[in-house]
């Protein structure tokens, strides 16, 4: 509860900040920022998703300035080679959330994905394609005409094993993957796994987070935006 009274209390710091220097710099058209990645930020479990997962949350916490849409698709991976790929999905599917985020037009990008690559059948793609397929998800992004802001989002942790999803894996080999792409490329990172891992009883299933959860990955995602806006780091291009 101290953690979430400080993220509040800094949130409420940062707005007016925010409010002032988009006043200032800032057109007034609508932020809009693609939330991608898997069942946890698509909202699985929750009972209202559209309003308790953590894109709805975030929504709720950057206010009207921005329009947050969720393109998380429940069990896909990062990895291209598995049977649920995120990026570049079977052809046979014309209708697809990767799709639809990048004809999103989106000035933010959060990347959520890593949590199923850790399943046991995934090793040998894990170690040698990750970092590959992760770059071709960033490449995809950056090459829209919005020329939008990336953020790689370390994922939550999970409660041990559960569904062949192992908490050692995403830890030791998912995270220092997406470390080492965010330093090589110069991408921001929030880390999503650190302020949760405290928290095992907010993981509903042991891996999907509560609505409690779900807004604590909202706050992290809503602060270093508003942060990173305040300070000039994050700057909308096309604006």
């Amino acid at each position: 509860m101290k953690k979430l009274l400080a993220w509040t209390l800094c949130l409420l710091l940062i707005v007016p900040a925010v409010a002032r220097h988009k006043h200032k710099t800032q057109a007034p058209d609508t932020i809009r920022v693609a939330c991608v990645g898997n069942s946890i930020t698509e909202g699985y479990g929750l009972k209202n998703k559209s309003e308790e997962s953590y894109p709805a949350r975030l929504q709720e916490l950057l206010g009207d300035g921005y329009k947050v849409m969720n393109f998380g698709l429940s069990g896909h991976t990062l990895l291209t080679k598995t049977d649920r790929p995120y990026i570049n999905p079977p052809k046979k599917v014309k209708k697809h959330r990767f799709h639809e985020a990048l004809a999103s037009d989106p000035d933010i990008v959060t990347i959520k994905l890593g949590t199923n690559d850790s399943k046991t059948p995934y090793d040998s793609l894990l170690h040698a394609d990750f970092t590959k397929d992760l770059n071709a998800l960033i490449d995809s992004f950056q090459a829209l005409p919005s020329h939008p802001y990336i953020y790689l989002c370390l994922p939550i942790p999970a409660d041990g094993e559960i569904w062949t999803i192992r908490d050692s894996v995403i830890e030791n080999e998912v995270l220092p993957r997406i470390k080492a792409v965010a330093a090589q490329r110069n991408l921001p990172v929030i880390d999503l796994y650190t302020p949760m891992k405290p928290f095992p009883e907010l993981l509903q299933d042991r891996i999907h987070p509560t609505r409690g959860g779900a807004m604590i990955i909202a706050e992290e995602i809503a602060r270093r935006i508003l942060l990173d806006r305040s300070n000039g780091k994050l700057k909308i291009r096309r604006r």
